[in-house]
């Protein structure tokens, strides 16, 4: 898909938006299902099944990444779609965009071990490194756009409020205040 193509979309969706800000609210959809063991699947569009499993460390089977590894991908896909449109709108070519990224979880928090200690992610390091032949000011200038309008950046830097419920056998379950 060439970067005019990309430009052309991104600028009509953002016309659409300015005529009708409403518009600009949606909503993504997935839905997930535990299969045997720790294997999971998960649904998104209609796309075909994701597998996302444990490795055998931890109990699975190791037929997929486990949920924080794709909480991973989402970031560094995230990183790279979003340099390439803001670089398509721009006028920035890309040679190439890729990132390394690292997630540090004690397992202590997931496992209910130690008070304190939070079962998700400590920290995560991301390196994006991003070849182009334009300037280095240029490249700079949206490498901070980038950083500013990441959602799955955004999403796990700032406070997010998430709702939910459970439902057993039927019948719902009040769940306490956890925040």
């Amino acid at each position: 898909m060439s970067n005019e193509h990309i430009k052309n979309t991104l600028l009509a969706a953002i016309g659409n938006i300015k005529e009708n800000p409403a518009g600009a609210k949606v909503v993504f959809r997935a839905s997930t299902r535990l299969g045997d063991g720790m294997h999971c699947l998960g649904k998104v569009r209609d796309f075909p099944d994701m597998s996302i499993d444990e490795p055998a460390d931890l109990g699975g089977t190791d037929h997929g990444p486990n949920p924080v590894e794709i909480v991973l991908v989402a970031l560094g896909t995230c990183q790279e779609i979003v340099y390439r449109a803001y670089a398509a709108v721009l006028g920035i070519e890309l040679e190439s965009v890729k990132c390394d990224l690292r997630g540090y979880i004690d397992l202590r928090g997931l496992f209910g071990m130690q008070d304190g200690v939070p079962a998700g992610f400590q920290k995560i390091i991301f390196e994006t490194e991003v070849k182009s032949s334009a300037s280095r000011e240029d490249l700079q200038k949206l490498a901070q756009i980038v950083e500013k309008h990441c959602p799955v950046l955004n999403t796990l830097q700032a406070p997010v409020e998430v709702l939910g419920n459970v439902v057993i056998n039927g019948q719902p379950m009040a769940l306490e205040a956890t925040a």
